[in-house]
């Protein structure tokens, strides 16, 4: 179906709010089905597109930290017993084997008997065990989670954050000393600050900032907003700065749309939390700048949002990848409301019905790395591992019932 049909066969609010509950809820079933290691405690380091777990796949901070998030939202959003209880076993997990009690804050990998892989200590990382522990006791109140939380948020600002120039660094060596390969996955570049690890330190400190009112939380969720406001957000053409200097030097090589229509819903809700009306009348301009350029730019002949761009060459990287649907389709969302303009929302809509036909796994459940339009990539085309949570896809479904409901 073209662009222009499926405008015309537009979805509404009511039933698209509809079908994101449904998904939720399947997507919650695969995840209790597939993903439970009862051999050797905690969940699968990965499983992959038949559904068959490699039991020997490493386990990552990542994806443990996403499931905790996930089951914790999950069962605070639907009341759900099972989530409530995958959410316990991923709380404990964490607790007991990716926690470094002797020098603080979380490694970076187990092997699948729980024993240390890589000690490292990613701040990327570091900032999802943070939002994580904050879902998980605001479900449950256990102060220890609390407590957990607070401390990596004084470890990253104690040992993380450049005094001289601003922002934060990538990573550390389990004590916490300096590394020279910083770079978060084989695909990142190679430089001392990334925006990916500022959007998340900045998402992990909207959600502490719910739970602690305390003034240092909301000093450092105001200069996270403003790392953004002043360094990261391009405004000679409202992309991301990706990659960068210790002086703040852009040089990322591409633009990421994907990245790009998360950031603005995500800072949106940074400044929805820190409740400020000057800086919030300030960037609201900005962050619905970010998607109508997403819109402009980015879009595919079937209404998706393609994966990147190469800043040089103008090559477009066409991949249609699942967390970048799931954003846009968020994203989207939040800038309609925040603008009124119709023509978002039917961006929205159109992302979803591309993310129905193409990007979910009908037939054997989750979602696909890559839609099915797309060649395979055998080395991630996972239903789950160490990149691949239920964290996008299970976030946007929570977050789309909850705005179109409101």
């Amino acid at each position: 179906m073209s662009l222009p049909a499926m405008q015309e066969a537009a979805l509404s609010k009511a039933q698209i709010a509809t079908e994101c509950r449904a998904e939720l809820a399947r997507t919650g079933r695969w995840w209790l089905d597939y993903s439970i290691d009862n051999e050797r405690g905690g969940f699968y380091g990965q499983i992959c597109d038949d559904n068959k777990p490699d039991v020997n796949a490493e386990k990552g901070i990542v994806l443990n930290t996403r499931i905790l998030w996930f089951f914790s939202e999950a069962a605070r959003f639907t009341g759900d017993a099972q989530y409530r209880q995958a959410a316990e076993r991923a709380r404990q997990y964490l607790r007991d084997y990716f926690h470094d009690a002797e020098f603080g804050g979380y490694y970076w990998s187990l092997n699948a008997d729980g024993s240390v892989a890589n000690d490292k200590k990613q701040v990327y990382a570091q900032a999802f065990a943070v939002y994580a522990l904050v879902a998980y006791y605001q479900l449950t109140g256990e102060q220890q989670a609390y407590d957990e939380a607070m401390a990596c948020f004084e470890l990253i600002e104690t040992h993380c954050v450049d005094r001289e120039q601003e922002g934060y660094f990538e990573a550390y060596t389990r004590e916490w000393g300096k590394m020279d390969d910083v770079r978060l996955s084989e695909k990142d570049l190679n430089f001392p600050k990334t925006m990916n690890t500022h959007l998340h330190v900045l998402e992990a400190y909207t959600s502490l900032y719910q739970v602690c009112k305390e003034k240092r939380v909301e000093q450092a969720l105001a200069y996270n907003i403003d790392l953004f406001d002043r360094y990261m957000i391009d405004r000679g053409n409202y992309h991301l700065r990706m990659f960068m200097q210790e002086d703040w030097q852009d040089c990322s090589t591409e633009l990421t749309y994907g990245h790009d229509i998360e950031c603005a819903w995500l800072l949106y809700k940074a400044l929805h939390s820190l409740d400020d009306k000057t800086l919030t009348d300030k960037l609201v301009p900005d962050i619905i700048q970010l998607a109508q350029t997403c819109r402009h730019e980015a879009l595919g002949e079937l209404g998706e949002v393609l994966d990147s761009m190469e800043k040089v060459s103008g090559k477009v990287h066409s991949q249609r990848v699942w967390w970048v649907q799931a954003e846009a389709l968020v994203g989207f969302l939040f800038a309609w409301k925040l603008s009124g303009d119709q023509e978002l929302f039917s961006t929205a809509a159109n992302v979803w019905r591309f993310i129905k036909d193409y990007q979910i796994d009908s037939e054997r459940g989750e979602w696909r790395w890559h839609c099915r339009l797309d060649e395979p990539d055998g080395a991630r085309d996972y239903k789950a591992g160490f990149w691949k949570g239920p964290y996008h896809n299970g976030r946007a479904m929570i977050e789309v019932a909850k705005l179109l409901s409101e």
